[in-house]
């Protein structure tokens, strides 16, 4: 039997549009999964699981979440990489995710190109810190005491090399001071460190030090973001004890495979920022010490790249090399 060319083209027309619309049908029914690249507990579990019952009644879909920890997050976040770029996979990383570059000599994977940026999910400023007994009430008073001790003052980190020491190193660039850092396994350890008088200084979240604030175990000297903190209202930014436009904070969000739609990442990025919205997540944020995140993806991967070059700068001036 001989069919016309018009007929032939209205049954490839049919078929196409079947398997197109097979495909969509398989995408919009299965698992979503929510890789952490930690171990549970942290704040990346527990901000993934604050979020999970709300994607799952957005989507319509299962969403679980699956803990990946080892070599510092890289475990977890090769997974996404590798996974196929269709929004099913996705990896809640902290803003340690952006100073890898900058400590991690080879990479399994490239952190612009085979990630793609979904939405910032909540943020936190960082605090400087010191023993009550530095004879120091500010940042500028901190400044004078380091320079009449050049490379006396020690300040401890959670870890060599991290988001943290970054930050202090950072800072001792831009006032021109010169202090040693002693790292150590954890904030819990870091503070206890400069309790004890160990060292005079450190630079950590409100989570970990709030508690030993309020006790009067620490003095806060400055928060790191542009805005006073409101759980501290009292303690000027750093910007504003003559550092203009400095900025470090920390923060957790998703990311997804490189090369996913955008139509898929904007799907997903909404209806994280209207989950973001409900007062009830703002709350159990705001007892994380984090406030909700809301950017576009173009405006979240801006900035991961901007904070991936601003660490690998921050790491060259200070003889930091990429282990």
């Amino acid at each position: 039997m001989i069919y016309s060319r018009a007929v032939v083209g209205c049954w490839l027309l049919v078929a196409l549009s079947l398997l197109f619309a097979g495909a969509a049908q398989a995408q919009s029914s299965g698992i979503i999964r929510i890789i952490v690249p930690f171990a549970p507990g942290g704040i990346n579990d527990t901000a993934a699981r604050l979020l999970q019952p709300y994607l799952e009644k957005a989507l319509g879909q299962t969403v679980i979440v699956d803990n990946k920890p080892g070599a510092t997050g890289i475990v977890g976040t090769d997974a996404v990489a590798r996974a196929a770029p269709d929004g099913r996979t996705l990896v809640m990383v902290a803003s340690s995710f952006t100073a890898l570059p900058a400590s991690t000599a080879k990479l399994p994977y490239d952190s612009l190109r085979d990630l793609t940026a979904v939405a910032l999910v909540g943020q936190n400023p960082l605090l400087f810190i010191v023993n009550p007994k530095v004879q120091a009430s500010s940042l500028g008073e901190f400044v004078a005491l380091a320079r009449q001790k050049p490379g006396k003052l020690n300040y401890a980190t959670p870890g060599a090399a991290g988001q943290n020491h970054l930050v202090a190193e950072l800072f001792s660039q831009r006032a021109g001071i010169k202090m040693e850092q002693v790292p150590y396994r954890g904030g819990t350890p870091a503070v206890q460190a400069v309790i004890a008088g160990d060292v005079e200084f450190t630079v950590l979240s409100p989570l970990v030090s709030l508690p030993q604030i309020a006790a009067g175990h620490l003095r806060p000297l400055a928060v790191t973001s542009l805005a006073r903190d409101p759980q501290l209202p009292n303690v000027p930014t750093v910007a504003e004890q003559g550092f203009p436009d400095f900025e470090a904070t920390q923060w957790v969000g998703l990311l997804t495979a490189g090369r996913t739609p955008p139509e898929i990442v904007a799907r997903l990025n909404a209806e994280v920022n209207k989950a973001l919205q409900d007062k009830e997540l703002i709350a159990k944020l705001a007892q994380l010490g984090m406030s909700p995140g809301q950017a576009t993806p173009a405006e979240y991967g801006a900035r991961i790249a901007r904070e991936i070059a601003s660490w690998q700068e921050v790491a060259r001036a200070a003889g930091i090399k990429p282990q």
